[in-house]
Order: C-alpha cells, then structure tokens, then sequence
C-alpha cells in the first residue's frame, strides 16, 4: 500500500436537481455513495474522481471554473488518470476499484466550448465501491493495486 495523496474536496449531485453540494463527509455502499441521485444506478459508475490538475489545465488555458464544475465527486491533488481497470485506491475506510475512464458530457461545452476536447483524457476517472464506508475531506489516498 503506498499513499499517494488526499482528498481535497467532495461534492453529491442533488436528488430532482442539477445542483451539486459540497460535503465534509459522505457514506459509501456497495451502491455508491447513499445521499447521491446517482446511487443505485451504475455500479461502474458510482464515483467519479477528478484531479486538481483537471483544474490546473484548463486555468492554464484560460478557464476559470470553481471545482466541483467538472462532476467529480471526489476532488484529489492525485492525478488517477494513469490507473487501470482492477486498479484500487483506498480513501479513508472505503476501497474503490477503477472501473472505466469518464467520457465527455455536454454539459462541459456550456463552460467554455474548447472543455471538452481539452479535457478528453483528464476529466475524470470512474470507480465502483469494494468496502463501503466513510469518507472524509483531507483523507489520505493509497494506491492498494
């Protein structure tokens, strides 16, 4: 187990909305994360991890967005993008396994038109849940495998 970073913010998606709050903490389930509208629908697809430097990149490009823009819910200073497919990340007492790399949602073009091909490998990352449990801003991320 090496750690290789720490949560630096979290954000659920709104039930009956498209708001997105930040959160000091949230539950996970073998379902994904409970207060989420997305819980329960995708397995697969049940976190979206994003990289600060998701930020960084389109800041250098001249796109400021406040995070939480691009649909994470888990914000690290670790860049994920490299990890595969089995690959598993353990964040506070939850273990998440790297399931399939975000595709490009049109929401993003509605940002700034350039996003989403700027974006194309570095939006995000997605993981299903192995072990449920907590998760807390500033945990630290391991990388199990």
């Amino acid at each position: 187990m090496k750690n290789v970073g720490k949560v630096t913010s979290l954000f659920i998606s709104v039930q009956g909305s498209s708001r997105r709050v930040e959160k000091e903490l949230f539950h996970l389930d073998s379902k994904g994360i409970v207060e989420d509208k997305y819980h329960d629908t995708n397995i697969n697809r049940s976190v979206l991890l994003t990289s600060e430097a998701s930020y960084q990149l389109a800041n250098r490009n001249n796109i400021q967005m406040p995070f939480g823009s691009l649909g994470e819910n888990i914000l690290m200073d670790y860049n994920p993008y490299h990890l595969m497919p089995g690959d598993q990340l353990r964040i506070g007492e939850v273990v998440l396994e790297i399931s399939q790399n975000c595709t490009m949602c049109d929401h993003l073009s509605k940002i700034d038109e350039s996003l989403p091909t700027l974006l194309k490998d570095d939006r995000g990352i997605f993981a299903k849940v192995i072990e449920g449990g907590i998760i807390k801003k500033e945990d630290e991320i391991s990388l199990l495998k």
